[in-house]
């Protein structure tokens, strides 16, 4: 899976489990920080347990960064 395919994945799976006030749009932003939140934790733990394991690293922070591109909505 691609790192933009994952972050769409995330993106969805999150934003369609967060509390929206009827026509907010909080949804979106929601979910979008959620799944950064997600990203985080899993690349602090590569980093701190898996140092060696840069390719994985790299392909997370590449997640973040599609997740951080997605036009707020």
């Amino acid at each position: 899976m691609t790192p933009k395919e994952k972050a769409e994945e995330l993106f969805d799976k999150f934003r369609l489990n967060v509390v929206d006030y009827e026509g907010s749009g909080l949804n979106n932003y929601k979910g979008k920080q959620c799944a950064l939140i997600a990203v985080d934790e899993v690349i602090e733990s590569l980093h701190e347990h898996h140092w060696q394991n840069r390719l994985i690293i790299n392909y997370w922070e590449e997640v973040k960064h599609e997740l951080n591109k997605q036009q707020e909505q």
